[in-house]
């Protein structure tokens, strides 16, 4: 069982680099990230992330963010949390511009053996500095509707997942129900109790303004103390 984890594992990792470098039509970044989560009291959380996020083939600096929040555990299976996101973001006229970003997130989750099965509802309100067009002058809302599967072992450090989450335009008229979503799949290396690695592929496709797609190598770091 433990060789064929490590198979399923080395073969995943070989495979996000792989298809994240051979698609051709598509953009190519990678997504750097540290995640601090410490909880307060047994019932809340405080989250600190920060992440740099490349694209043209990795060789450009898309934008960097800085998020805080707290979570809230309702009971075994539902948590709450409200954070802020302050985002650096390359912009048209080839400048850094701030962004603030506000989340309210609704969480559950599910334990079958040794699957963990979760999905989320976040709502998102998004202020520009960079305003190209009037409507950049007010705040922009999203619904973004998440759903992942993990497998943990015991005795094994190496927990595949895969997600797919979908951003839907709230209070806006839209031509499309979703404006983007992404598909997932990658792995969580646990070092220690303290330390994982979170290595993943992405694929996100935006549908507004218009379609693209991008293929992204996820690396983040997680501290849980």
């Amino acid at each position: 069982m433990m060789t064929m984890i490590k198979r399923t594992s080395s073969v995943l990792i070989a495979s996000i680099i792989t298809i994240s470098l051979s698609a051709q039509d598509k953009d190519f970044g990678i997504w750097y990230g540290a995640n601090l989560k410490k909880g307060l009291t047994d019932k809340i959380d405080l989250d600190v992330s920060a992440m740099v996020r490349t694209f043209e083939k990795a060789s450009k600096v898309d934008q960097g963010f800085l998020e805080a929040g707290l979570g809230y555990k309702i009971n075994k299976h539902l948590d709450a949390a409200l954070s802020y996101r302050l985002t650096s973001s390359l912009e048209y006229d080839s400048k850094y511009h701030f962004q603030h970003k506000a989340f309210l997130d609704l969480k559950g989750d599910v334990k079958l053996s040794n699957f963990s099965f979760s999905g989320r509802f976040r709502f998102q309100a998004r202020v520009k500095t960079y305003l190209e067009y009037v409507s950049d002058k007010y705040p922009d809302y999203t619904g973004r509707f998440k759903v992942k599967a993990l497998y943990r072992t015991q005795s094994f450090p190496v927990n595949p997942y895969v997600y797919y989450e979908a951003f839907c335009p709230m209070f806006a008229n839209s031509e499309r129900l979703i404006g983007k979503n992404r598909i997932s799949f990658g792995i969580v290396y646990k070092i220690s109790k303290l330390h994982s690695i979170d290595i993943g592929y992405i694929h996100q496709r935006d549908y507004l303004p218009k379609i693209s797609n991008m293929n992204i190598i996820s690396l983040e770091y997680n501290l849980n103390l």
